[in-house]
């Protein structure tokens, strides 16, 4: 089953036009595979088949990965079902990935899935705020937050802006509304110590829309 599924994921990659690693459509195979059947108790994605996986899932990590250096230490924030981390780490494994969700249900069911998958991958039953101050705390700092379909602009600053020291920046996947929730955050009194500035953009697949990559760094 894993053969077929790999071979399906490259497929659809290489008709998109994505450039994965050679050997990584076994490991999004395996991923995919333990994430679609978790996904039948729990409501982790609604990208349940390789058209919807690959065009939203993947390509969104693949868009996020050329803009991280090589080793750099990143959480995931909000994984919900591990997109865009564990997709990250398998595309880019010099990364060293960790992964948080305050849901504990969705934290420990992430937890399994990654075990099932045969990664070895941190995963935090908490916030991105307490991950990100216990790591400082220790000083190993995350150097990128990467955080996708969390919250808007408004709740995210709201959240990170004030520990804004305690790490080096985040990396936002958003949607075509992204410029007016950067607008609603200012008029409410955010993004004074940081600067938002849209780095990347890919086709939203199935729709004119397009994706955005955001970067959020201190002033």
């Amino acid at each position: 089953m894993h053969e077929q599924l790999a071979r399906s994921i490259a497929d659809e990659a290489e008709r998109l036009g994505l450039v994965l690693p050679a050997d990584s459509s076994q490991r999004l195979a395996a991923y995919a595979t333990s994430l679609w059947s978790w996904n039948e108790r729990l409501n982790l994605t609604r990208h349940a088949d390789v058209e919807k996986f690959v065009s939203r899932d993947v390509a969104d990590a693949a868009a996020i990965g050329p803009h991280l250096a090589r080793g750099e230490h990143v959480l995931d924030v909000g994984t919900g079902g591990g997109v865009p981390g564990v997709i990250l780490s398998i595309l880019r494994p010099d990364l060293r990935v960790e992964l948080c969700d305050s849901v504990g249900k969705k934290a420990r069911a992430v937890g399994e899935i990654v075990r099932e998958a045969g990664l070895s991958l941190p995963v935090h039953e908490a916030a991105g705020q307490a991950i990100v101050q216990a790591a400082a705390a220790r000083g190993d700092r995350f150097d990128t937050l990467v955080v996708r379909a969390v919250a808007p602009l408004v709740k995210l600053l709201s959240w990170f802006e004030p520990i804004a020291a305690q790490y080096g920046r985040m990396l936002v996947v958003k949607g075509p509304r992204w410029e007016d929730e950067k607008a609603e955050a200012r008029h409410k009194g955010w993004a004074k110590q940081v600067m938002v500035r849209r780095i990347a953009s890919w086709p939203l697949r199935g729709s004119d829309n397009e994706s955005v990559l955001l970067e959020i760094r201190p002033r």
